[in-house]
């Protein structure tokens, strides 16, 4: 049975519409790459897993099967700490994703659920808003009313569905979510148990039962982690990606993903107007030119690589849209400065100054350093 046919039987969207939705879940998207690893996949394998640990670092960093099928990669960094984070769910500790904002940590974790129990969909959003009844459990308050607390009165959250079924729940931002929220996880993640004492009751974790959460400590609003918590986490920490070519290789991979996804009328664009956008972020975000002869001013956002992968899409919904399906400097140029001017001031002084010191003497670029001054 396919992941699109045990989504199917869930009450998710399937089946012809999968193709028509704005974004599949990731199970949906490579339900062809996991079954060809479900064919060849022959290791041990944790209770309740669809694939052996290998066959989950496989589908995340790619590689070529014995029946010469192509998985592409999910990640494209250091293999350790993919590693890392399937051998921290094959036990009883709870996996914690954590960087700034951009390193594909909602990515890996949705990546990782896909592959382990074929269900990235047992979902927690993180905000200020999100109360203990996310976590924990829900009433259906007419219900409540009309009968008293009963077990058809429940409504049952993403968390407490994953123990029921021993799965995976994801948590995102959970530094979003206030202190006294998050303390809820720890009796969950301690005692692999949740309490319903309005029904003298309590729903033990199967095995295959864990969660992963992400984190980043550069949002505003942001609530530290107590230590108790803290504890119940092993973290990876996912870094920006190390050199040019592997930030280049992501955004090249993501850009035609959701450029066929939206189905954008642009050309799929040039390596080169990818590599002048990756540049640029890499250059601010470091402080330092590339051949580290001109040191630069830093702007206040993370200038991360979700980030260029936004510009280049906006980029070609502007080619495909207002121009001639070419992507070119004056499609780049306002999604540039949107992502690098957050700071109508601060900001705009220092890509001022690069487009000044950088852009304008570099070889080649003169037609983008025209194009931005033009939109600042």
């Amino acid at each position: 049975m396919t992941s699109t046919q045990n989504t199917a039987q869930n009450g998710h969207i399937t089946g012809a519409e999968v193709n028509s939705v704005l974004r599949q879940h990731a199970e949906q998207q490579y339900a062809e790459e996991l079954a060809e690893l479900v064919k060849v996949d022959t290791r041990q394998r944790p209770p309740n897993w669809q694939l052996s640990p290998w066959a989950v670092r496989t589908y995340l960093m790619g590689g070529k099967l014995d029946n010469g099928f192509e998985i592409s990669p999910k990640y494209i960094g250091n293999p350790r700490l993919m590693e890392i984070a399937i051998s921290t769910l094959a036990t009883d500790r709870a996996l914690l994703l954590y960087g700034v904002p951009g390193t594909a940590k909602s990515w890996v974790s949705e990546h990782l659920s896909a592959a382990i129990m074929g269900d990235s969909a047992l979902l927690i959003q993180g905000t200020a808003g999100t109360d203990e009844n996310a976590i924990r459990y829900g009433w259906n308050y007419a219900r409540l009313l009309v009968e008293g607390p009963s077990p058809a009165a429940l409504v049952v959250s993403p968390m407490m569905q994953a123990m029921q079924d021993g799965k995976l729940a994801r948590i995102e931002e959970l530094t979003r979510i206030p202190s006294e929220v998050q303390d809820t996880l720890i009796t969950i993640l301690s005692e692999k148990t949740l309490p319903v004492p309005e029904l003298n009751t309590e729903v033990q974790a199967r095995k295959g039962f864990n969660v992963i959460a992400t984190a980043n400590n550069r949002d505003k609003g942001v609530n530290e982690l107590s230590s108790a918590l803290m504890r119940r986490f092993n973290t990876v920490i996912l870094p920006v990606p190390d050199s040019m070519d592997d930030e280049v290789n992501i955004v090249e991979r993501r850009v035609a993903s959701l450029g066929r996804a939206l189905e954008l009328p642009a050309e799929k664009p040039a390596l080169e107007e990818i590599r002048r956008v990756v540049t640029i972020f890499r250059e601010l975000r470091n402080g330092v030119t590339e051949d580290g002869q001109t040191k630069l001013k830093s702007p206040g956002g993370t200038l991360s690589t979700a980030e260029a992968i936004s510009v280049i899409n906006n980029g070609l919904a502007m080619a495909g849209y207002f121009g001639d399906g070419e992507l070119k400097a004056a499609d780049l140029a306002a999604g540039l400065t949107g992502a690098i001017v957050k700071d109508p001031v601060q900001d705009r002084v220092v890509w001022l100054e690069y487009l000044q010191t950088v852009a304008k003497e570099r070889e080649g670029w003169k037609d983008l350093y025209r194009a931005c001054r033009e939109v600042l």
